[in-house]
């Protein structure tokens, strides 16, 4: 099976939203891309409580100035195409009030014609969920709500309801309904956020990691997905990929997806063995929309050339 290849869209503070948004996704889905991807980062603190990613000395990236927000971004996507996915990669769930959350998710869905892919991780930033006035140490029984919340809202059942710890709504019409099922990816980086996963999501969404790194990921869902009675095929693996496009080859070592496009596409034919998705993220490299696009452009091409 060919392996599905999406676009990260422009959302950082060296683009201009007015336009680049949606000539980014127009170009995607032109291009033959499958999915186009947003990102969720709310701020950069000057003086944060955490380093970046909880990695040790680790400053956060200048880019986190300004980030537009994921489900406007998705939105203008949404407005210009008509058959490639939106996906958020990821989206920190729980910074928002789960109904909120599931209704603006469904009210997507609904308006694109069932295109939504909903990526949720629970973030690491204390500063982001104090800005947010989210429960840092409850995040995890806060992903489980709103989980649940998004069963209720998506559901086919016309008049849900639901009792939670935080949230709580009667008997109620809700809509508008999603046109189609939404998928449910996690970014899930720990064994207890995988055995949630295996649970109650339709598949893995990691990123930073290695071709090996998801090969032996996906395998160990496969265990998981073995011991609660799960077919494992159900669980799919889209892989968020930061890309750093070169004219020429990278001699010696170097990182996965760093390099010319002929190294970037045997990066993907390695992930092929455990990803079915990967989003490859040209925005941090790219001086604009214009290159942005033209890389984009190059990658698909060379990468469905080689017969990726």
């Amino acid at each position: 099976m060919t392996l599905r290849l999406g676009l990260g869209l422009p959302q950082t503070g060296t683009y201009d939203m007015s336009r680049d948004v949606t000539a980014a996704a127009r170009a995607a889905e032109e291009s033959g891309y499958d999915s186009v991807w947003v990102l969720e980062r709310l701020m950069r603190p000057e003086e944060p409580l955490d380093d970046m990613y909880l990695i040790p000395g680790a400053r956060w990236a200048d880019y986190f100035r300004s980030v537009a927000d994921p489900l406007v971004t998705l939105s203008l996507a949404a407005a210009v195409t008509e058959r490639v996915k939106l996906g958020s990669a990821v989206l920190v769930g729980t910074l928002h009030p789960p109904f909120l959350l599931a209704r603006a998710l469904g009210s997507l869905d609904a308006a694109s014609g069932g295109r939504v892919i909903a990526g949720f991780g629970t973030g690491w930033s204390r500063d982001e969920y104090r800005a947010a006035g989210a429960d840092h140490a409850g995040r995890g029984a806060a992903l489980d709500e709103l989980l649940d919340v998004c069963e209720a809202v998506w559901g086919p059942d016309p008049v849900p309801a639901y009792e939670g710890r935080n949230t709580r709504f009667p008997v109620s019409a809700v809509g508008p309904k999603p046109a189609a099922r939404i998928p449910v990816l996690l970014a899930a980086g720990n064994e207890r956020a995988q055995r949630r996963l295996v649970r109650r999501a339709d598949g893995w969404l990691p990123s930073m990691v290695t071709n090996e790194q998801v090969a032996a990921g996906r395998a160990r869902l496969a265990e998981l997905a073995a011991e609660q009675g799960r077919d494992p095929s159900e669980l799919s693996v889209t892989v968020r990929a930061s890309v750093q496009l070169s004219e020429k080859p990278v001699d010696g070592a170097r990182k996965t997806y760093q390099g010319s496009a002929e190294q970037i596409v045997e990066d993907l034919r390695g992930a092929a063995a455990g990803a079915d998705e990967v989003l490859l993220d040209t925005q941090l490299t790219s001086r604009d929309v214009d290159e942005l696009i033209e890389k984009g452009r190059l990658l698909v091409k060379a990468a469905r050339d080689a017969g990726v």
